[in-house]
C-alpha cells in the first residue's frame, strides 16, 4: 500500500494579543476640567473733582441758612463706616483733607457751611466740603440735594411728557368736564367764560401744571362737585347757612347731612354714588 502523504496543516491566522483588541475598540476619551471664572465685581463710581452745587430742598431761598459743620450733643454728626464697622465723628475743618477728625491731626480751624437764598456753590478745591456734604452729612436729603445734571434732565423730561399728556387731554375734553376741571382752579369765576374762553384757559392750565390737570381729568369726584355746585348756583339745590344741610330749594326736603369737618360739594359728590344720591343726580341733569 502506498503510504499517504501526511495532509498539509493549515496556516493558522496570525491574531492579536487580546489586550490589543480591547484597547483598540475603546475611544479615548479626554477629560475637560470645567474653568471657574471668578465674578466681575461692579466697580465702585469713582469720585470726580469737579465744582458742586447743593441747595435747600421744597424750593426754600432763605436770605441765609446754615447747617452743622461739627459733632455736638445737639447734632449728632457721626457717619458709620460698613468695611471697617466704625462709628467716625466728622467735621468741617478748612485746614484739613478729610472729613473725619480722627484724621484730622493738629490743630482744626472750623468753617461754616452756610446756604444764601437756598444755594451753596462749593468749588472743586474744597474737596474737603464736597465730601462732607455729598458722601457723609447726615442732613443730606432731608434738608438739602446736590444737583446732579442727569437727574435735572430725567426730571425734566418726566415734565415734557406730562405736558404733552395733558395738552392731549385737554384738547380732546368736552365743555362739561373742562368746565369741572377748571372751577378747581378760577372757582366761581367760571361761570362768566364762553366755551371758547373755558376750552383755551383748560388748556393753558394743563401747561402750566400737568400733574395737577392730570390728576383731576382721571378723579371721577370732579365732575360730581362741578354737578352740585351749579345746582346751588342754579337754586335747583339748597346748602343751609352753616352748609352742613342739603335740600331740595324747590320743596326744602332734607337731602343729606354733611359731615363734621368735610368740605359740602366733596360730601355732596360722594352721595351721587349711592343708590338714593343716582336718583338725584339724574333729576339734577334733567333740570339743566
Amino acid at each position: 500500500m502506498a503510504n499517504k502523504k501526511p495532509a498539509a496543516k493549515k496556516k493558522a491566522a496570525k491574531t492579536e494579543p487580546i489586550a490589543e483588541i480591547a484597547s483598540a475598540q475603546v475611544e479615548t476619551v479626554e477629560t475637560v476640567k470645567p474653568v471657574f471664572t471668578k465674578p466681575v465685581e461692579p466697580a465702585k463710581p469713582e469720585w470726580e473733582i469737579k465744582d458742586r452745587v447743593y441747595f435747600l430742598k421744597n424750593d426754600a431761598e432763605p436770605l441765609t441758612h446754615t447747617i452743622p459743620g461739627k459733632h455736638t450733643p445737639k447734632h449728632s454728626l457721626l457717619y458709620f463706616d460698613e468695611e471697617t464697622g466704625v462709628q467716625k465723628e466728622i467735621r468741617y475743618a478748612t485746614n484739613h483733607s478729610s472729613p473725619f477728625k480722627q484724621d484730622q491731626k493738629g490743630e482744626a480751624t472750623m468753617g461754616h457751611i452756610v446756604f444764601r437764598e437756598g444755594v451753596l456753590t462749593v468749588p472743586k478745591e474744597k474737596q474737603n466740603l464736597q465730601k462732607l456734604l455729598s458722601l457723609y452729612h447726615p442732613l443730606k436729603d432731608r434738608i438739602y440735594e446736590e444737583y446732579d445734571s442727569v437727574e435735572e434732565a430725567e426730571d425734566d423730561i418726566d415734565v415734557l411728557d406730562m405736558q404733552v399728556d395733558a395738552a392731549i387731554i385737554a384738547r380732546e375734553m368736552d365743555v362739561d368736564e373742562a368746565e369741572a376741571i377748571l372751577r378747581v382752579e378760577v372757582g366761581s369765576k367760571v361761570n362768566s367764560l364762553s366755551s371758547k374762553e373755558i376750552k383755551r384757559d383748560l388748556r393753558l392750565f394743563a401747561r402750566r401744571n400737568p400733574q395737577l390737570f392730570l390728576e383731576l381729568a382721571q378723579d371721577d369726584n370732579v365732575h360730581l362737585r362741578n354737578v352740585a355746585i351749579k345746582a346751588t348756583e342754579a337754586n335747583i339745590l339748597s346748602l343751609s347757612q352753616d352748609q352742613r344741610t342739603f335740600s331740595w330749594a324747590s320743596t326744602g326736603r332734607k337731602l343729606m347731612n354733611v359731615p363734621f369737618d368735610e368740605n359740602p360739594y366733596s360730601a355732596m359728590a360722594a352721595y351721587f354714588k349711592t343708590d338714593e344720591g343716582m336718583e338725584v343726580f339724574r333729576s339734577i341733569e334733567k333740570k339743566f
